[in-house]
């Protein structure tokens, strides 16, 4: 329970007032393995729906840097940004707009254990496997625009 606590205030204390116009950077995470290139996935704690490393950027931060530390938190996994983001889209949330930039992120290490590992799963997956996996059509978009960035075919 004390790990939901300290997640419900750190929103709190991110969120601010009401109406506010919030940022957040979002990681398309990826590696290469000897049969081809793999994508990292995360369960949502609410919905178990499959997707990204995704969170609010805290005051004195940049997206780079939220991006990787979310997905540090939320995959344990590590590694390097790669510029320019891949786009951005706005979205409603907590009552409030939401502003959120997509990078991709090459990664470098995998922890076995992380932060949010007791209330998230983690998986290295094939390009098509993420395709099947991601069930909204903005996380799609994104894929195939890290897919284009990489030049792997399945991108169209």
């Amino acid at each position: 329970m004390g790990f939901f606590l300290d997640l419900f205030q750190r929103w709190r204390t991110r969120l601010g007032s009401e109406g506010s116009h919030l940022q957040q950077s979002c990681a398309i995470p990826y590696r290469r393995s000897e049969s081809g290139f793999e994508f990292c996935l995360i369960t949502s704690i609410r919905s178990g729906r499959w997707g990204f490393p995704k969170g609010l950027i805290d005051p004195g931060e940049t997206p780079e840097q939220t991006a990787l530390k979310e997905s540090h938190e939320e995959a344990g996994i590590s590694g390097r940004i790669m510029n320019p983001p891949l786009g951005s889209y706005t979205d409603r949330k907590w009552g409030r707009s939401l502003h959120v930039t997509v990078y991709l992120m090459e990664v470098t290490h995998a922890e076995v254990l992380w932060l949010e590992s007791h209330v998230r799963q983690r998986r290295f997956c094939s390009v098509s496997e993420a395709h099947a996996l991601l069930k909204k059509s903005r996380q799609h978009k994104f894929f195939k625009r890290a897919l284009q960035r990489l030049a792997i075919p399945g991108s169209s």
